[in-house]
Formats: C-alpha cells, sequence, structure tokens
C-alpha cells in the first residue's frame, strides 16, 4: 500500500471526524476499521440515542450547543438524506442506517481511502514515532505507513500495542463501567406503557428481590423514538455485564452470550407480566455487545473529575462537554450521576490526546487520557466526534509546519477548529 500522511484507526465518529477534519485540510488518509461499515457504537453496538450535548443559558432559556464543527454536519446531512429517501418527512436527527451512508459520503467527499474489515494486530517503531501498522484484512496481512496515526479505536488498541502507558477501568480494581447489547422491540403499546412505567419498574425490582431475576442492572432503562416515529418500537439499554475485561476476547465472548440470555430473561418477563408488551416481538439485536469503557491512555494531562467539576478552562482547549458523570455500577447493580447545572460546561485540553511516548500519534474518542470519572463524561458520541475533528485537525497543522504532536502551534489548531465551526 502507499504511505499516507495520516493513517486513523477506528471508524466510529470520532475516527470519521479526525480523517475527513485532516483529508479536508489538505493530507492523505487511510481509515481503518474493523467492520463493514463506519459509525462505530452507533452502527455495530445500536446506541441510542446522542446523549444532551447542549446546555441551557440560566438567564435567556436558549439551547447552547457544545458539540458542533463536522458533528453538526453529520446531523444536518442525515435530516437531509432522511427527508430526501422517505415519502414523508420527519424530524429524527438520528438514524444509524441513515449515518452509515453520510460517513461513506464524507470520507469520499473528502478523499479518504477507506479499508473496511481490517484488524490491526502489530505496530513497527522508530525513534519516538511509529512507522507503520499491520492489519488483517481478510486472509490478506497489510502493512501501512504513514507520518502521523490517530487511535480512535475506542479500546485505545493502536496505543497499546505502540506501548503507551494507558489505564484500565477505576484506580480501586480496574474494573470497567458494564458492557451493555442493546435491543429493540416492536408491537408495544408504548402509549400505555409510558403510564404503566411506574408499575413496571416496582415489578421488575420485586422479581430481582425474589431471584427471578439475574441481570444485576437496578431497573430498565428503555427510550422512546421521538413522537410520530417507529410508535410502537422500544429501545432497549439494559442488559448489563460486569466483573468481565472489556480488552480480553475470551471475557467479550462470554459477555456477548450472557448479554443475550438477559435479552431472554428481559422479554420473557415483560410479556409475561404486563399488557404493554403481550404482542410485542423482537425486532433487532445490536451485532456487537456496547463496551462504554475500556483502555484509557495516560497521556500529558490525563483530565479528571475535579476538572470537570469545576468547569476548568483550559487554554489549549479543544472541545467542550457537559453530559453528566454518568457511571454504570462496574460491579453490580447502581448508576451514579453528577449532573451539571444550567449553563455550565467543561473543557477538554489538547494534552489530553498526546501519549507521552510518541511524537507522531494522537489519540481520539472515549480512550483519550481521562480518569474513570472524567471518562464516565467524555464518552458520549457527539464529544467523541468533536475530539476525533481536533486531533485530526492537530494533525494537519503538525504536518504543514513539520512539528511532532508535542511541538505544534496549539494556537493555529484552535483557529482552524473555529472556523470549521466547533466550539472550545
Amino acid at each position: 500500500m502507499k504511505k499516507y500522511d495520516l493513517v486513523v484507526v477506528g471508524g466510529g465518529l470520532s475516527g470519521v471526524a479526525a480523517a475527513v477534519s485532516a483529508a479536508r485540510d489538505g493530507l492523505s488518509v487511510a481509515l481503518i476499521e474493523k467492520a463493514g461499515s463506519l459509525g462505530g457504537a452507533m452502527s455495530n453496538c445500536l446506541v441510542y440515542p446522542f446523549m444532551p450535548y447542549w446546555t441551557t443559558d440560566p438567564t435567556t432559556k436558549e439551547k447552547i450547543y457544545l458539540s458542533c464543527g463536522i458533528f453538526s454536519e453529520m446531523v444536518k446531512r442525515q435530516a437531509e438524506l432522511q427527508s430526501k429517501l422517505e415519502s414523508s418527512h420527519t424530524d429524527a436527527k438520528y438514524n444509524p442506517e441513515y449515518f452509515k451512508m453520510v460517513l461513506d459520503e464524507l470520507c469520499e467527499e473528502a478523499g479518504v481511502d477507506i479499508l473496511f474489515h481490517s484488524t490491526l494486530y502489530d505496530v513497527a517503531l522508530n525513534d519516538k514515532k511509529i512507522k507503520s501498522i499491520k492489519v488483517i484484512a481478510g486472509s490478506e496481512k497489510l502493512e501501512v505507513e504513514a507520518d502521523f496515526f490517530i487511535d480512535a479505536t475506542g479500546d485505545g488498541n493502536l496505543l497499546y500495542f505502540a506501548g503507551c502507558d494507558f489505564a484500565l477501568g477505576r484506580d480501586s480494581d480496574n474494573m470497567c463501567q458494564p458492557m451493555t447489547t442493546c435491543f429493540r422491540m416492536s408491537g408495544v403499546d408504548t402509549e400505555n406503557l409510558k403510564e404503566e412505567r411506574g408499575k413496571i419498574q416496582e415489578l421488575y425490582k420485586q422479581y430481582k428481590k425474589d431471584g427471578k431475576i439475574k441481570n444485576p442492572r437496578e431497573d430498565i432503562l428503555i427510550f422512546f423514538f421521538p413522537s410520530g416515529i417507529h410508535n410502537d418500537i422500544i429501545h432497549f439499554n439494559t442488559t448489563r455485564i460486569v466483573k468481565l475485561n472489556p480488552t480480553n476476547p475470551f471475557d467479550v465472548s462470554k459477555a456477548e452470550i450472557e448479554a443475550r440470555k438477559q435479552i431472554t430473561e428481559m422479554i420473557t418477563f415483560l410479556k409475561e407480566n404486563t399488557a404493554c408488551f403481550k404482542n410485542s416481538y423482537l425486532i433487532s439485536i445490536a451485532s456487537n455487545i456496547g463496551i462504554r469503557e475500556s483502555r484509557k491512555l495516560k497521556g500529558v494531562h490525563i483530565l479528571t473529575e475535579d476538572e470537570l467539576k469545576n468547569c476548568t478552562e483550559f487554554e489549549e482547549s479543544i472541545a467542550l462537554g457537559n453530559y453528566d458523570i454518568d457511571i454504570h455500577n462496574p460491579s453490580g447493580a447502581g448508576t451514579s450521576h453528577y449532573y451539571f447545572k444550567e449553563g455550565e460546561y467543561y473543557t477538554i485540553p489538547y494534552r489530553a490526546l498526546v501519549p507521552k511516548e510518541l511524537d507522531n500519534m494522537l489519540v481520539a474518542g472515549r480512550c483519550i487520557s481521562a480518569t474513570h470519572e472524567a471518562q464516565a463524561s467524555i464518552r458520549i458520541m457527539p464529544i467523541c466526534a468533536c475530539l476525533g475533528e481536533a486531533a485530526g485537525t492537530s494533525i494537519a497543522v503538525a504536518k504543514k509546519t513539520d512539528k511532532t504532536v508535542h511541538s505544534v502551534n496549539v494556537k493555529e489548531v484552535q483557529q482552524k477548529l473555529k472556523e470549521k465551526g466547533a466550539k472550545l
């Protein structure tokens, strides 16, 4: 394969944003993705919906969007494509099937070379730089060279193979937030469900107390679709697999099976005990189990819970956020939340994307340098997209000014991000 200016590993929203941003800035870019479509957790793990990526002005009550730039473009283009292809326009802003096509288009238009069905398995290093990576694509082993690299794998696979320092899970026992397989049911009486939710939750808790429910989650987590869209479909984000290592393939395989058992358990419970689900049926299970947390870079700066809560204004900010610090108990029941007040938001510094050990790699997405608690907030897809755009833009500036990721002019990066519509 040819040598590239930049190789991005991982085709989720962060990887796509990184690749497209760098390519639009004139770099030759390859995007390596293990699945057959772009979108990451959205496309392969059925993650829904976008968690809130805005705050409200406490005085005017005006909604202030925090995740903008290329993420806003993705959302707009998805809505436009859906409107074009469907007989009646809807206000849906989140349909992963249309997103798959939009993300393809964004990459093709920018000139990004996409390599699907490709899994990273080795890295060649030379003098504090990654020289090349090796991937398995079907039955072929390929080596891809580049001047710069971005780890957007979510699990920190590239930083791991490159020998960068990382953390796994929480400090006390290295346990990560639970893995979850999302699923959907149709034929649900959603109107009555809205009235009966409280009673169903109480019955679920009683079943758990009596040992009839094995799922360790404390309640049933469901999402309704916007009014007028999929009126009889309910999205479930309620399976919970704890005490398994999301970077261990044997543990993940065990988790996939256990999560599907929990789906069977949940469907049985609902159909046998509620009128709302009497005529319902299963329509989809995520292709891959969703992973909230795994490896996290220990980079030049480790973003902390206190920095988020204090809404620290970093001089080198490259992205914003205010999603609650949402921690699903790694060892069992319970979910803790810290909610930001109206008008509050934090900044994410460039240094949290930079590994200590390498001069030509950045990290984007949920595996940036952050503590267990801070990662619980920055891990949502809109923020990950913004981190990707910042990483791709930074690499483009570094390449064009002959700098490393440590010496790049962050002020210039920030100016370019602002020109692209990003919020810093």
